[in-house]
């Protein structure tokens, strides 16, 4: 055990440094590319933030306005309230993702530092001044950038909610013929997927007893599926509670229901049971992400490390590196992927003769390289000291049954996620399935699972229905 570990860390060492290195290269490839096609110089995150100055809004009225801070090439989008600007939940992950690269290069710097300092000792001049330029892109979030960008699929599919008006989420609805559905339930899908991972296996699957009287509604989260993909999101968890939020609850005047979700959904979900407490019915969490801090650690990096611990095994732990570490490379696979989605999907049937669905891939491909890198680190890796906060206040505030799903062989969330999520919410159900992993936890038993689901319901209903009487 104590070799095969060594071997991991070593072969990781020059896998990952050959990595860092073709990062380095495609940071200005991408550069040349876009300045190419969309004759501008796009920024990355490959240079630290500069900070951000608080300005006050004046005493009119303001909504939320995206502004973009400018020094160099350097560019970022804050967000303006009544009173001042100030940066929108960025997860500094984005800009500290230390690499063999870039400690090299800070070498490099400061010993170019000393050399100067002692040359220009005699010399009295004072330091250079940066000008940082505030400019307004524009005014509210309804009016970001909607073009896709050169790299991002043009497909109908993929852009078929440039076409609609109010520009809210995609919602998937399924509910009683006669529209008097007595409770509802709204499922939230994890990182890199859609809607269809519930409505392909669960829909088809309740009992006629629960179509009769539940309405589900599953949602395609800012930046997936047929929902909204705006290139200049941040995709911060505010962003994406807000689209919830008015697509979902406040469209379908949802003054109570249950809540489903899967891996990076359950961040959302425990926010929204934070935000409204008394409409949460039940909280399904299924591989919940909850890595609990230790103290005097930053959280952010802290998560990341659990996720993506730059280990070339077991090939999910790689994958998760690959993404979570290199903007460039990541955008490359996004490019590769993402934008040939239907040509994938086609050799799937054709390679398995049309016997296999194709929704998970589907749901894997379909959003932009921007969508699924800020979501990936304003979400899971930005909510990492969140979401303990969180589940203090579901086990305080929020009167309502919370069960737990895990696989018991899940190489992404590890089972003491949720073993995490029981020591913070003592009443929390934990239902550890053994042989399944972080997809199998549901495709595949989509019907247990169904029934399993429809007994949760069914017991957060009879509390209620006894008060009442």
């Amino acid at each position: 055990m104590g070799f095969s570990r060594w071997l991991n860390r070593t072969v990781g060492f020059f896998v990952f440094f050959i990595l860092d290195i073709v990062d380095f290269l495609l940071c200005f490839t991408y550069k040349t590319l876009d300045f190419f096609f969309e004759s501008e110089w796009k920024p990355c995150y490959c240079c630290p933030p500069p900070e951000a100055k608080p300005i006050a809004a004046g005493g009119s009225r303001v909504g939320k306005m995206i502004v973009s801070e400018r020094s160099g090439e350097y560019s970022k989008v804050v967000s303006l309230t009544r009173t001042k600007i100030h940066l929108d939940e960025i997860s500094d992950t984005l800009y500290s993702r230390p690499s063999l690269l870039t400690r090299l290069s800070k070498l490099v710097k400061c010993f170019k530092k000393d050399v100067v300092k002692c040359c220009d000792e005699s010399k009295k001049r004072s330091p250079p001044t940066k000008k940082t330029l505030l400019t307004v892109n524009s005014t509210v979030v309804e009016k970001l950038q909607r073009t896709p960008r050169w790299s991002d699929c043009h497909c109908t599919f993929c852009t078929s909610w440039l076409s609609s008006s109010n520009h809210s989420l995609f919602v998937n609805v399924q509910q009683p013929k006669d529209n008097k559905a007595q409770e509802n339930v709204v499922f939230i899908h994890g990182f890199l997927s859609s809607s269809t991972f519930w409505t392909e296996t669960l829909f088809p699957n309740f009992s006629d007893s629960a179509k009769s009287n539940y309405r589900f509604l599953a949602v395609d989260l800012l930046g997936y599926g047929k929902s909204p993909k705006p290139n200049d999101s941040l995709y911060t968890l505010k962003e994406h509670l807000e689209m919830i939020e008015r697509s979902v609850i406040s469209q379908f005047r949802l003054k109570t229901f249950h809540l489903v979700a899967h891996s990076l959904g359950c961040i959302l979900a425990l926010a929204l049971a934070v935000k409204h407490p008394g409409a949460i019915k039940s909280l399904t969490l299924l591989a919940p992400p909850y890595y609990s801090v230790p103290k005097g650690v930053q959280g952010t990096h802290y998560v990341m490390r659990k996720v993506a611990p730059k280990e070339v095994w077991p090939p999910m732990a790689f994958g998760a590196s690959v993404a979570s570490w290199y903007e460039h490379i990541s955008r490359t696979v996004s490019l590769v992927l993402c934008k040939n989605h239907h040509l994938l999907e086609f050799l799937t049937r054709l390679l398995t003769r049309n016997r296999m669905r194709t929704y998970l891939i589907e749901g894997f491909l379909c959003h932009t390289h921007n969508a699924s890198w800020h979501t990936l680190h304003n979400i899971i890796f930005g909510s990492g000291s969140k979401v303990e906060a969180y589940l203090d206040h579901v086990r305080d505030n929020v009167d309502c049954e919370v069960t737990v799903f895990h696989g018991g062989r899940d190489e992404l969330i590890p089972v003491e996620c949720s073993y995490g999520v029981k020591r913070k919410v003592p009443r929390a159900r934990i239902h550890v399935v053994p042989d399944k992993d972080h997809i199998t936890i549901v495709v595949g038993r989509q019907k247990e699972f169904a029934r399993e689901l429809e007994l949760i319901w069914r017991r957060s209903t009879t509390p209620q229905l006894h008060s009442i009487n």
